[in-house]
């Protein structure tokens, strides 16, 4: 089991010195005065990286080449997240060095291993109540942790676990590489304080012959604040193909349970991709013209149109971005914990500006990574609110939906990348001063945006059964 503590000792010292995200330093040739606009026209202010190469790091001569070999952890891809993040890397440096240079010409694994979850699991402490920076990294401006950067962090403990499950004893064969594929479900049971100390224990409760759940738990003042599941999949570095990774056995009650709760979630996701569920039958084109018969009054008659109602198209927001290098994983791709933050942050601000007031994360309901986002690829995220579930008046829920387009203007063309479900609903202080709040109900106005609404709602139901039926097994 290995164990993380991120201390504000370990933070003053890797801030600076070996930690990647370089600072500015200014350096002033003499000190500013009320007199230098006057008595000079110019000063020359040098700005240089905080992050000194360590002995033993690569250096470069003066014709630009690599003097060393090997370079220091602290320039390692994917090392420009966040403290957790760094602290990360500095636990599975022996292991992601293979990664970064693997053997050339090597075999791949030959000998699967069976190993226990225990072997996989990794604990990583937040030392909120005594860090005050980490605490202020962390902070939101309603005095909770910052979930978009919890999201980060998940998926990078998440690619850790993954990764020493899948790690055999022989340093002579070529690793697994091993990809985020999906995100089944985040679900926040409690709010998260940055005052008080947050843990977070993960590791693998299932494997299949090339895919790997992750489960982790965050916990606040004993209790279960916040559980997430990733799946992984396997290839092999060199060819690309589904690689078989290590076996798993349950040993305890708790693991046997988390691990037939995930082999039912397998099956959901192999007939999904059969095609043999969450499509639509013949009774959804009424469900079909129920939801447009509204969109359809918007469309022709608005003036007519009910307040309490409002087009789907009408509450989409969007924005972009260049991938920068910053942002890369260990294999050079963007990070999927840094999509999922920005996805996060997106559908946050969506949601806001539906319901006029602050909303609350409620959950992820689903991730998908389709295709892998590069550096320097242009990425544009669309958002918009799906629909909205109003039968709890205590917790009406927004659902919004999240769409990342790769976007290659230089060809013409526009793939989608991932795509992103998330579930809010309002905070009970905000409710209490909406004066009569009440949120909107969401019509689509044409049938692509009616079956995506059903699709959804389907797929919905069905995952919120299967985890009733876990929690009560």
């Amino acid at each position: 089991m290995w164990k993380i503590q991120t201390k504000v000792q370990a933070l003053i010292k890797s801030w600076s010195s070996s930690i990647p995200k370089s600072s500015i330093n200014f350096q002033f040739h003499r000190p500013f005065s009320s007199m230098d606009s006057i008595s000079s026209p110019s000063r020359t202010i040098s700005v240089f990286s905080t992050i000194p190469l360590p002995p033993g790091s690569d250096a470069a001569d003066a014709s630009g080449n690599s003097t060393l070999s090997r370079k220091p952890i602290s320039l390692w891809p994917g090392m420009h997240h966040s403290p957790v993040t760094t602290a990360l890397w500095e636990a599975r440096s022996s292991i992601f060095e293979r990664l970064l240079d693997p053997p050339k010409d090597a075999p791949p694994q030959s000998e699967l291993l069976t190993k226990t979850p225990s072997q996989s699991r990794t604990i990583v402490i937040y030392n909120f109540s005594s860090d005050f920076i980490l605490r202020e990294q962390y902070r939101d401006p309603w005095n909770e942790a910052r979930i978009g950067k919890l999201l980060e962090d998940l998926d990078a403990l998440a690619g850790t676990i993954s990764v020493r499950h899948c790690s055999d004893v022989d340093s002579t064969t070529r690793p697994l590489l091993l990809v985020t594929a999906s995100v089944d479900r985040i679900v926040l049971k409690k709010p998260i304080s940055v005052d008080a100390d947050l843990k977070v224990v993960g590791s693998v409760i299932w494997v299949g012959k090339s895919s790997i759940e992750v489960q982790l738990d965050m916990i606040q003042s004993t209790e279960v604040a916040l559980t997430a599941n990733f799946i992984f999949v396997a290839r092999d570095s060199k060819t690309g193909k589904a690689a078989l990774v290590n076996r798993i056995l349950p040993e305890t009650e708790e693991e046997k349970l988390l691990f037939e709760g995930a082999e039912a979630r397998s099956k959901l996701r192999k007939r999904k991709n059969r095609g043999g569920m969450w499509g639509l039958e013949n009774g959804d084109i009424k469900r079909i013209d129920a939801l447009l018969a509204e969109g359809r009054i918007f469309c022709d008659m608005p003036a007519l149109a009910d307040r309490d109602s409002i087009l789907l198209r009408d509450t989409r927001l969007e924005n972009s971005l260049i991938c920068q290098p910053q942002q890369r994983n260990i294999h050079g791709r963007i990070f999927g914990g840094f999509l999922m933050q920005r996805a996060f942050e997106l559908a946050f601000s969506t949601a806001y500006v539906f319901a006029g007031m602050v909303p609350y994360f409620f959950e992820v309901d689903h991730v998908d990574f389709l295709k892998p986002v590069d550096v320097g690829d242009f990425l544009r995220f669309t958002s918009c609110v799906l629909y909205t579930e109003l039968d709890n008046p205590d917790q009406p829920l927004i659902n919004v939906e999240v769409v990342a387009h790769v976007t290659r203007p230089e060809i013409r063309s526009s793939e989608v990348s991932n795509t992103f479900y998330f579930t809010f609903t309002v905070r009970p202080e905000a409710k209490a001063n909406g004066n009569g709040f009440r949120l909107r109900n969401v019509v689509p106005a044409t049938e692509e945006e009616a079956r995506r609404i059903i699709e959804r709602m389907d797929a919905e139901k069905m995952l919120r059964d299967l985890s009733k039926q876990s929690e009560s097994g």
